[in-house]
């Protein structure tokens, strides 16, 4: 009897060690259209990343990241600002990474639409981040000849929206960059 009791202990013992190693599964999101991130975000820049700062927060207990962004083009918000820090999460520090599954993916001399809201972060009170991960910024890419805003969502899984729609904004193909500018100006109301 004792015999089986060991085979069971080991047994679980293994379970518990496979568990450990398996991949992780995918952050979950709910597919967002450009009229849900206009409207739950209090900022919409299109902007330059020129430096990426990561650090420990003030206990010690997670990686963060400073993104300083040269704004190109303020599409929501205030218009005075002609550069914006956004804090995320996660970040590398000396040998040690943290990575957030689905999180904005940003590279110093890059531009992007970013949708900017202010959101308590691990340690960080009301820091100006990117609050809905990778469907909360957009990749500017040269296409033929005329920029396109892919949005970085494109590369996860996403849950149908209520209207049944799971394909990020413009798909793998992006939106051309002049129509998702015109697009969030009206969306907010502003006017050029």
């Amino acid at each position: 009897m004792s015999e089986w009791r060991s085979v069971w202990r080991w047994a679980a013992v293994f379970a518990l060690a496979l568990a450990a190693f398996a991949p992780a599964e995918a952050t979950t999101m709910i597919r967002m259209g450009v009229e849900d991130l206009v409207a739950s975000n209090e900022a919409v820049v299109l902007g330059r990343v020129v430096d990426v700062q990561s650090y420990w927060n003030a206990d010690g207990s997670f990686i963060l990241s400073d993104v300083k962004v040269q704004v190109l083009e303020a599409l929501k918000g205030s218009a005075a600002e002609k550069e914006v820090t956004l804090t995320v999460m996660g970040g590398n520090v000396g040998e040690l990474t943290t990575l957030i599954v689905a999180g904005p993916d940003m590279t110093v001399g890059s531009d992007y639409v970013l949708f900017l809201n202010r959101e308590d972060l691990p340690g960080v009170s009301g820091a100006r981040t990117v609050r809905d991960l990778a469907q909360g910024i957009f990749d500017v890419v040269a296409a033929g000849g005329a920029p396109r805003a892919v949005s970085q969502a494109s590369r996860h899984p996403l849950l149908p929206d209520a209207r049944g729609v799971s394909e990020a904004p413009g798909g793998e193909e992006g939106i051309p960059l002049e129509n998702l500018i015109r697009q969030v100006r009206d969306l907010a109301g502003v006017r050029r």
